[in-house]
């Protein structure tokens, strides 16, 4: 599958895409033997011979790692007030990143790759792909309100909604399960602020089918490649 020459270099850990289409630009890329400045040009991985100043460029083995998210650490790469980021807790020597995103004091699961595709796929809206939330709230919800969520309200102009919504133990009407397929940042907790609750305390307990059971939170696993196709196999449409 092509790809281009610029998302290659990126995602085999020379430069950022923004400062490949620079090398491209300035003629340190060479394809097959050829000097390249056209940022529009593909490639073929498992063919091309790509160099940078003459180096041959190994595209970057694709790792998948299921991480069980603890509080405390953002969900970035790096963070500018130097606080400790969940990349921080995989071991590896890949250039990872994180799928999405959950808050700082958000746990559970969290998907971790090198792999531009398959996160696109996962994020990418027409995919719906669904995740599971436990929620603390700081108050009992009502009948009504439960009603709303699955319903939809709206949220600055788009509606959104929980695709399933029951408590989590039956005798705490303030502890909930919800399920959604909506991606947006803040969402859980934006949806029950808009109806007047605050979140306590949010897990994520599955991403797709992915989930931590049986891991000690901060923990980590790779996912095997059967894993990662049966996602798309599962969600493909």
């Amino acid at each position: 599958m092509k790809v281009r020459l610029n998302r290659f270099l990126s995602e085999s850990g020379v430069a950022s895409r923004r400062k490949s289409e620079d090398y491209i630009k300035e003629g340190r890329v060479s394809v097959n033997g050829r000097l390249i400045v056209d940022l529009g040009t593909s490639i073929d991985p498992e063919i091309d011979i790509v160099k940078v100043d003459g180096e041959k460029i190994k595209p970057e083995k694709k790792v998948y790692f299921l991480l069980n998210k603890p509080k405390g650490f953002i969900t970035t790469t790096e963070d500018e007030k130097g606080r400790r980021t969940v990349v921080d807790l995989i071991k590896t020597t890949a250039k990872i990143f994180p799928v999405g995103r959950l808050d700082y004091d958000t746990t559970g699961v969290l998907l971790i790759t090198n792999d531009g595709d398959f996160a696109n796929f996962l994020m990418h809206p027409s995919n719906k792909i669904p995740r599971e939330y436990k929620v603390s709230l700081d108050k009992p919800i009502e009948d009504e309100s439960r009603t709303k969520l699955t319903k939809g309200i709206t949220l600055e102009g788009r509606k959104g909604k929980f695709e399933k919504i029951f408590y989590a133990h039956k005798d705490y009407k303030d502890k909930l399960v919800v399920t959604t397929v909506e991606g947006r940042n803040h969402f859980v907790k934006r949806m029950f602020e808009a109806l007047g609750y605050n979140v306590k305390k949010l897990e994520r307990l599955t991403y797709a089918h992915f989930n931590t059971k049986g891991m000690p939170i901060g923990s980590y696993r790779k996912l095997s490649e059967q894993e990662i196709k049966s996602v798309y196999t599962e969600y493909s449409r």
